[in-house]
């Protein structure tokens, strides 16, 4: 037998640590050849760590959320043959098999004097009886205002499961554990906490560690607003003649082409909007004190997923016309949802394009994906009144709530690149005729 060890995978791009997100074996666990053994996060990239071979998991190292350098052996496999370490219980029982002296059976050690007992020693935590527990005892909250219940996961999940609140349940454990007699005892004997149901205080506190994808959104969000001055810049747009053209497109439609939503079309105008201004499809290096203006345009698409904000790329945005830009958009948030999109697919963004659908609100205030110098926010479309040629009539309005690097971008040309953008969104056909 010997030992296979596995280190935290060097996954390039000059990335010389990453997270630990998910374990998915535990020490005697017996995997197979190509089994995934734990996943670790770098930059926003979940990458998986395949078993290299049928064997045991001897030890794992590393807490969930943890930052661990890369070469760090992280898992430490028994299998057949050598592996790439040579096993410490074979070194051992060879050294059992050599010929030793006949042991002196050692002498018996005496019983070290019990110390006395120290001011500053910890008191020993009281040991729980199992007795049983009376209804007035496990009724009313037992513990005072603030004090957070001490219970298993396993007793948490019961008692959420029964709808019962465990600031009101008595805990015969060390330091008032609940255990799940205590539970029993509630249950079954328990009278409902003193005053009106529903209105006691809810004194609970969850403790929930920010790690993988949810602390890169920290990190970086933090790091834009701390670094980047950021000018928002909010206009309205009538759509009422896109909303128009775009119902008819979808009722039109090829069965193999996707139904549109609003966002092609504002990608569409944010491409032709770019010719004009070729400086807001850039990057800023401000520790170079260089921009990278680029000539393509990448635009990342904001989306939530069930693990958390990911900015999916659409790469050469340039090169679609409506439909494609649609199809792209579709099948990288469909990727990002379901977890399967790969790294290439997440980076290399030079303008950010957000939007939260119906739920956009009147305004937002969008933050940029460094080191972009734009971004542009899409609201929510709504039915008002507006007064054209004497009268009023209802029109479908929408704003645009975006966001830009003042460092590089200056307040006026931050306004013509949207006003470019409200005037092709509000004459649509010209979206066809130009670029």
């Amino acid at each position: 037998m010997g030992l296979y060890k596995i280190q935290m995978p060097d996954v390039g791009e000059g990335i010389t640590e990453a997270e630990i997100v998910e374990w998915n074996v535990k020490a005697g666990d017996v995997v197979r050849e190509d089994d995934v053994l734990a996943a670790v996060m770098t930059d926003k990239a979940t990458v998986e760590i395949p078993s290299p071979a049928d064997g045991t998991v001897q030890s794992v190292s590393g807490e969930i959320g943890e930052m661990t350098a890369v070469g760090t052996v992280i898992i430490t496999l028994e299998v057949d043959g050598e592996g790439n370490e040579a096993s410490i219980s074979a070194e051992a029982s060879a050294t059992a098999e050599k010929p030793v002296a006949e042991p002196t059976p050692a002498p018996t050690p005496k019983p070290k004097p019990k110390p006395e007992p120290s001011a500053l020693a910890p008191k020993p935590a009281p040991v729980a009886v199992s007795k049983p527990v009376s209804t007035s005892a496990v009724s009313g909250a037992p513990r005072a205002e603030g004090e957070a219940p001490l219970a298993s996961p396993a007793v948490r999940k019961r008692a959420m499961d029964a709808g019962i609140k465990l600031v009101y349940v008595h805990g015969t454990g060390p330091a008032g554990r609940i255990s799940h007699e205590d539970l029993d005892a509630y249950i079954s004997g328990a009278s409902a906490p003193a005053g009106r149901a529903g209105n006691a205080p809810n004194t609970a506190v969850e403790e929930i560690k920010v790690i993988g994808l949810r602390r890169k959104i920290a990190q970086r969000m933090q790091d834009a607003k701390q670094r980047i001055p950021h000018i928002t810049y909010v206009e309205e747009v009538d759509v009422t003649e896109l909303e128009k053209l775009r119902a008819h497109l979808n009722s039109t439609k090829r069965d193999d082409q996707p139904k549109l939503t609003i966002l092609p079309f504002i990608m569409k105008a944010m491409v032709i909007a770019i010719k004009d201004y070729p400086k807001l499809s850039s990057h800023y290096d401000d520790s170079a004190d260089v921009v990278y203006q680029y000539g393509a345009a990448h635009i990342g698409m904001a989306a939530q997923t069930p693990g958390g904000l990911m900015v999916p790329v659409l790469k050469h945005a340039e090169t679609h016309d409506v439909w494609g830009l649609a199809t792209e958009s579709k099948r990288l948030a469909d990727a990002a949802r379901e977890g399967s999109i790969s790294r290439e697919e997440l980076t290399g963004s030079t303008i950010t394009l957000t939007s939260l659908g119906k739920l956009g609100g009147v305004v937002s205030t969008p933050v940029i994906n460094s080191p972009e110098v734009a971004i542009v926010g899409v609201n929510k479309i709504r039915v008002r009144p507006e007064y054209i040629d004497g009268a009023f009539l209802p029109r479908k309005m929408m704003n645009l709530s975006s966001g830009f690097d003042h460092r590089i971008v200056d307040g006026y040309d931050a306004a013509e690149f949207i006003q470019r953008i409200k005037g092709l969104l509000e004459n649509p056909a010209t979206l066809f005729m130009e670029g």
